[in-house]
C-alpha cells in the first residue's frame, strides 16, 4: 500500500439535477456522506480525510464526521464554484507530505474500504488509478445530424467512477494549470 494518501471527498455541489444535496439524503437513518466518510476512515491506505463543502454546510459535516471518522485526521474546507475548483481546494488543503490523493464524490456511499485500498494500491503501482465498471448498455456514436454513426464494442467501454487516485504534486500542477487557462473538466482523470 502507498504511504501518505489523502482522501479528498467532494461534497460542495448544489445537486441541481436532484433538487437537494445528495450527500445528505438519508439511508438507513444516516446521510449518504456518513457512509462515505466511514469507508475512508476504515481504509488502511488513507492517512487523512479532507471534505470539501459549502460554507453553510461545514458545521453539519464536522458533526457528521465526529460520528463517522474515528481513526483519521479530518478537516473541512470551502469549495469553489465548480467541482474542479472544489477539488483544487481539497488538494491544496491536503497534507503537504501526502504522496497521492484519492478524489471521491461524497454522495457515492456504496464505496468500501477494500475498493479504496485496491484503487490506492493500483495508483501506487501504475502511477494513477480509477474505479470503473463495464458498461452494460449498448452505446451508439451519433453525428451532428443525430444519425447513428456506429456502435462501439461494449467490451471496450467502461463507466468511470470514484475514487480516482493521482500523485499529489502532478495532480495539483494539472489542476492549477487548468484554472490558469480557464479550462473546466467534468472528470478528474
Amino acid at each position: 500500500m502507498a504511504q501518505n494518501c489523502s482522501a479528498v471527498i467532494v461534497a460542495a455541489g448544489n445537486s441541481t439535477r436532484m433538487g437537494m444535496p445528495k450527500q445528505f439524503v438519508a439511508f438507513y437513518g444516516e446521510p449518504a456522506l456518513f457512509y462515505t466518510l466511514r469507508a475512508f476512515d476504515q481504509a488502511e491506505s488513507v492517512s487523512e480525510i479532507v471534505v470539501v463543502a459549502r460554507a453553510d454546510e461545514q458545521e453539519k459535516i464536522l458533526q457528521l464526521a465526529g460520528r463517522a471518522c474515528r481513526a483519521k485526521m479530518f478537516c473541512c474546507v470551502t469549495g469553489g464554484d465548480s467541482r474542479q475548483q472544489s477539488v483544487l481546494a481539497g488538494v491544496r488543503a491536503a497534507s503537504k507530505t501526502a504522496e497521492i490523493v484519492a478524489v471521491h464524490d461524497g454522495a457515492r456511499l456504496l464505496i468500501t474500504p477494500d475498493k479504496i485500498n485496491q484503487v490506492v494500491a493500483d495508483a501506487a503501482q501504475y502511477g494513477a488509478s480509477a474505479l470503473g465498471v463495464r458498461v452494460k448498455d449498448t452505446i451508439k456514436t451519433v453525428g451532428e445530424d443525430c444519425i447513428v454513426a456506429g456502435t462501439p464494442a461494449r467490451e471496450t467501454l467502461w463507466a468511470v467512477q470514484t475514487p480516482q487516485v493521482f500523485p499529489r504534486a502532478a495532480f495539483l500542477c494539472a489542476l492549477e494549470r487548468a484554472a490558469e487557462e480557464g479550462r473546466e473538466y467534468t472528470d478528474d482523470c
